[in-house]
């Protein structure tokens, strides 16, 4: 079997976990019933909440957190892998992760992946975020196996660090992830670009479901959840920002042939940096 029906989830998160979690399964459900056998939630699928005291009232351990429980119960009753593109989870008494959630069709837990790369900005509009006074970022890579499949696991910033979609493409990913929570401000302007980039450099497919609107706590996000073909079209995309999901048949065979047309991950070479001044002389 060469083909793979994955589905893309896009929500609004809110404050409230409880409904969050029941809105989410309900889409879930629909995705499942129309043939997915792959899908993917967005980042922080089961709350956003900008303010660090209201976060910590309402987050748990892995262990005690309502939505992996949840989470991985309904993985069982589908009989589908679900991967939940993050939740928070606390991690100590003063810390947390952004962590994603990978649930095979028994419900187990198959992989889980902490989000290494932190949102630390300023944006032009004002907007500035600084995920890691907050989380605590993750050391390392994940790749998993499917049956049929080797995925990547990644969220949302990540996506603009191409080394790290890179090492797991050449760790034998053939579906590479960036669920996320996108500004609608960066989303505009990259989001596209970036998905279509990373699926280009690598030859696998991307599969990035969002976040999407004006949250309860004030942010906008920006939607527009989506799969991109090895070979860079995107297949299929959510093109507004309301919740929904999408469906789209990936042809895992397009992976090697995209790879064997532009063999970018065999012909990359090391190299090393060297700096030369404005006014330095090269000798012949």
């Amino acid at each position: 079997m060469t083909h793979l029906c994955a589905a893309v989830i896009q929500t609004r998160s809110g404050r409230d976990i409880a409904r969050n979690v029941e809105e989410t399964s309900a889409l879930i459900r629909a995705a499942a019933r129309a043939g997915a056998r792959y899908v993917q939630t967005p980042e922080m699928t089961h709350l956003l909440e900008k303010s660090r005291k209201a976060l910590f009232s309402k987050i748990a351990p892995e262990d005690e957190d309502e939505g992996v429980a949840a989470y991985g119960r309904l993985a069982g009753e589908l009989g589908i892998h679900l991967h939940i593109g993050s939740l928070a989870i606390r991690t100590g008494a003063d810390s947390v992760a952004n962590r994603g959630f990978l649930f095979a069709p028994d419900g187990g837990l198959v992989a889980r992946y902490d989000k290494i790369h932190m949102f630390d900005v300023d944006l032009p509009n004002g907007e500035s975020w600084r995920e890691s006074a907050t989380y605590a970022p993750g050391s390392e890579a994940v790749v998993v196996d499917l049956p049929d499949a080797r995925l990547g696991m990644g969220v949302c910033y990540d996506i603009r660090f191409p080394a790290l979609y890179r090492a797991q493409a050449r760790a034998g990913a053939q579906i590479l992830t960036a669920p996320a929570a996108f500004t609608r401000q960066t989303g505009e302007a990259h989001w596209h670009i970036l998905q279509r980039a990373r699926a280009i450099e690598t030859g696998a497919f991307v599969v990035s479901a969002a976040q999407g609107g004006r949250h309860e706590d004030g942010r906008e996000t920006y939607g527009h959840s989506l799969v991109v073909a090895p070979w860079g079209e995107i297949l299929v995309e959510i093109d507004h920002d309301e919740p929904g999901y999408a469906l789209a048949e990936l042809d895992l065979d397009q992976v090697a042939a995209a790879r064997q047309r532009i063999p970018a991950l065999a012909n990359g070479r090391d190299f090393d940096v060297v700096q030369v001044g404005a006014n330095a002389g090269v000798s012949a």
